[in-house]
């Protein structure tokens, strides 16, 4: 109960003191529509056909660039940012080439479930202390969170066109509460890339055809994750040994230097997702993948989306030992990484072995694609 005499608590205070006592590491404070010429930007890169197979974007486009008519009532949002910063830069993962590399992000336990469930836990502390009706958003619903953290005075968005903070670099995991509370918003973030241009350079696809402009259709983590089918061949050997998404533009970015490691034990990379040797991932079936990846974002994938990365990898790996993997591939029961584990295969064989693989193989092959991937071969 509050004492007599004593002010009622300004709501941002109270707000920002609950967010932080919860685990979220940033709290700032906007208007619905305060995304600016983001909403162009959107309809353009949709327009351009960047989001690849994504429908999911295009489905629910006009809700993205207009927040309100995803909620109408909605006066304020507060957007959250949580801190996944990794204990070291993970960059020089990608010369161990036997071994995966999987996105900091997708290491430790499902971010989705760990933000919801904070999120919701003040959701619970603003319905009931401050009397206001909300909703909550974690990437799912079609909310434009890194515009809004913009606005909201968190971060920017950098040249990669993911945000970037100056107290955390560009490890911060976003949420988002629409509320019916009327709150003076905070001052936005101003870009602080300046001439930089060090995360369109190291791209390895070349995804950035301008600055603060993706295709995702070239982006490895699009590639390697969203992206159902066949990854085209000509991206293959520049993925190297990623097998779920990249980091390279977000850890190459010089404001890393102010990152801080996570302080969630929930976001702390598994030991066995840190870098697992790919022969062994390549040996899961449905169930032992289910198990080995239960509680994370990689679970989401699929098991055959995943083996068909582990089997480029595997070809991009250079090693002999890989061989005897790649042909056990070549008899999967998923068409997918069939295919995927013919280009391997070719990449590390002999052509005259490979000429007996397909004469062998290809006369009982009934898939069309994995069809042609042994005449491409």
């Amino acid at each position: 109960m509050r004492q007599p005499g004593r002010a009622p608590p300004d709501p941002k205070t109270a707000i920002r003191d609950e967010a932080l006592r919860l685990g979220f590491d940033a709290v700032g404070f906007t208007r619905p529509a305060a995304i600016g010429e983001a909403g162009a930007r959107f309809r353009e890169f949709l327009a351009d056909g960047m989001h690849g197979d994504m429908g999911w974007l295009e489905a629910k486009a006009d809700r993205r660039r207009h927040p309100n008519a995803l909620w109408p009532e909605a006066r304020s949002v507060v957007m959250l940012g949580m801190n996944y910063g990794p204990e070291a830069d993970p960059l020089p993962r990608l010369a161990a080439r036997e071994r995966a590399v999987i996105s900091v992000y997708a290491q430790g336990r499902d971010y989705h479930d760990v933000v919801k469930s904070r999120l919701k836990a003040l959701g619970q502390f603003v319905a009931g202390q401050l009397k206001a009706e909300l909703k909550v958003f974690v990437d799912t619903a079609p909310v434009m969170e890194k515009p809004l953290a913009e606005a909201a005075g968190i971060g920017w968005q950098g040249k990669h066109t993911n945000l970037v903070s100056r107290g955390f670099g560009s490890w911060l995991f976003l949420g988002a509460m629409f509320t019916t509370l009327e709150l003076e918003p905070d001052a936005p973030e101003s870009d602080h890339c300046g001439q930089c241009r060090a995360c369109l350079d190291i791209c390895p696809t070349a995804a950035f055809p301008a600055p603060y402009r993706l295709d995702a259709r070239r982006c490895i983590s699009y590639l390697t994750i969203e992206h159902a089918g066949p990854i085209p061949r000509e991206f293959r050997a520049a993925i190297g040994n990623r097998i779920y998404g990249c980091d390279d533009c977000l850890a190459i970015c010089p404001w890393n230097k102010f990152a801080r490691r996570t302080r969630e034990a929930a976001l702390k990379p598994r030991p066995e997702l840190a870098a697992p040797a790919l022969a062994e991932l390549a040996e899961l079936d449905d169930a032992a993948f289910r198990r080995h990846f239960a509680g994370t974002a990689i679970k989401r994938s699929g098991r055959d989306r995943f083996l068909r990365n582990v089997a480029i990898a595997l070809g991009n790996s250079g090693a002999t030992a890989a061989v005897p993997v790649l042909r056990r591939l070549l008899d999967d029961t998923a068409p997918l990484v069939r295919g995927a584990a013919i280009w391997g295969y070719a990449r590390l064989v002999p052509p005259a072995e490979l000429e007996r693989e397909r004469a062998a193989r290809l006369p009982g092959e009934g898939d069309p694609e994995v069809r042609q991937e042994w005449l491409a071969a």
